[in-house]
């Protein structure tokens, strides 16, 4: 699990330098996160390593800031790993930051906390909500397929291209090393006895989410299709294949949180059966989606693989109502950890919510576009051509944020949210090599992108 004390760092670097100050020296940085001096210069060594921080003078007058040829964190900026591929960050709200500062605490301060059983218990399905419900009505109205077919025909659609998406996302969150280039190739090539633990977990990915497009439209959610997807994943990743599929007869515990799971298997075996009967019975696909990716995760009814299975059972609500599905797109690990943490240590969502909201609607937007491809013009395009093109520009060469872009052009409300998830989609896939179609030059399209695709 990642370390959401880096996560805090870059937020009061970031703050201290909108304040004015040209650098802030470790011991304020120390001070500000409560963690011991070797933790801090521990964490402050990483992001500098990455790239996120940079480390200036020398002895004790040394500081550290943000570089000014990168966005800055924490108003959702790109944000590179260690292996210097670019992440966005969801620009977390008021009491999105205020949770993250309470998780930063140091883990001695932090009182251990148990699995709560009344977390599922209290929710009634279509009475309660874990999304917000307008959040959760408009994420349904933008990922909903505008055609009535049959169940699974969305997910089919985009199936190549979700196949690798879904794969990758969600092994880099489990610290898979693969690059995604290397994972197409992979996925082309097959198994073979050469296979290290990255390809595997990736390959074995692959043959989840194949077997859950086939296996869902015919069987619903269910408790054995959430095995079988666990045993699918885990292959061959497991020092006992007695546990795939098994619901758990040995004691977990989590790293970098004092969350104690439930030890009890018979008590894992029920309240599984009872996450599943409840999400069947959730009307809005996009809660239900919500609402198996929460509890799951929390519940972690198998030895491992609990979070894995997790994300990939999301989108089980998402096929049966032909929505888009979900691939945690550009989801980082200190993001999702601190997604994690705050329902663990504290049953509270917020953090899970604005995670959850940022990464579908670039999903909806990317797998939208990918249905669009296969038929004729798209209306919206063809209507706001030339907004696109000036958005873009605005954005690009001038340095402008999306929202400002948007705001300054006349599209009309009622595609406002269309507009802005095509515009999404555009910048996503923005290159150097083809940027000549929106008037732009490669030199400055190429900066632009080495930035991390601000906007």
């Amino acid at each position: 699990m990642g370390n959401p004390l880096s996560s805090v760092i870059l937020e009061y670097v970031v703050h201290e330098q909108r304040a004015g100050s040209p650098g802030v020296p470790a011991r304020a940085i120390q001070a500000h996160s409560g963690h011991s001096r070797p933790t801090v210069n521990r964490a402050l060594a990483s992001l500098v390593a990455a790239g996120d921080l940079e480390r200036q003078g020398a002895g004790r007058s040394v500081t550290y800031c943000v570089p000014l040829s990168r966005p800055r964190a924490g108003a959702g900026a790109a944000v590179p790993d260690a292996r210097g591929v670019a992440f966005a960050s969801p620009a977390w709200s008021a009491a999105g930051r205020h949770l993250i500062s309470a998780l930063a605490a140091p883990m001695g301060t932090r009182h251990p906390v148990s699995y709560q059983r009344t977390f599922v218990d209290r929710y009634q399905p279509n009475a309660s909500s874990l999304l917000p419900g307008t959040l959760a009505a408009e994420l349904h109205g933008l990922g909903k397929s505008k055609d009535q077919q049959p169940a699974g025909t969305y997910a089919r659609k985009v199936l190549e291209q979700l196949l690798i998406d879904l794969s990758w996302y969600s092994s880099r969150l489990e610290g898979n090393r693969i690059s995604l280039l290397d994972t197409r190739a992979l996925f082309e090539k097959g198994r073979s006895e050469s296979d290290d633990r990255d390809a595997t977990m990736l390959l074995n990915h692959k043959d989840a989410i194949e077997f859950m497009v086939d296996a869902v439209p015919t069987e619903g959610i269910t408790p054995p299709v959430l095995r079988n997807l666990q045993s699918l994943l885990m292959r061959d990743l497991l020092p006992d294949s007695a546990d795939l599929g098994a619901i758990r007869q040995k004691i977990v515990n989590i790293q970098d949180t004092v969350y104690v799971p439930s030890q009890v298997p018979h008590l894992l075996e029920e309240t599984l059966r009872a996450i599943v009967d409840k999400a069947r019975a959730i009307h809005n696909p996009v809660e239900a989606a919500f609402f198996l990716w929460v509890h799951l995760a929390y519940l972690q009814p198998f030895v491992d693989g609990n979070k894995r299975t997790s994300r990939l059972a999301a989108n089980m609500p998402l096929m049966l109502a032909n929505c888009s599905p979900l691939s945690f797109l550009d989801v980082g690990r200190t993001d999702y950890a601190l997604a994690m943490l705050g329902i663990y240590e504290r049953l509270d969502v917020t953090l899970a919510v604005e995670l959850f909201d940022w990464t579908y609607r670039r999903s909806i937007a990317k797998y939208q576009a990918i249905i669009e491809s296969m038929g004729g013009p798209d209306p919206l395009r063809v209507r706001y051509r030339e907004q696109l093109g000036e958005a873009i520009q605005q954005i690009v060469h001038f340095g402008r944020s999306l929202e400002s872009a948007v705001q300054a052009l006349h599209v009309a409300e009622t595609d406002a949210a269309a507009f802005r998830a095509m515009l999404n989609t555009e910048l996503t896939h923005l290159e150097s090599y083809n940027c000549a179609r929106y008037r732009l030059p490669i030199g400055k399209t190429q900066a632009w992108i080495d930035r991390g695709r601000p906007h």
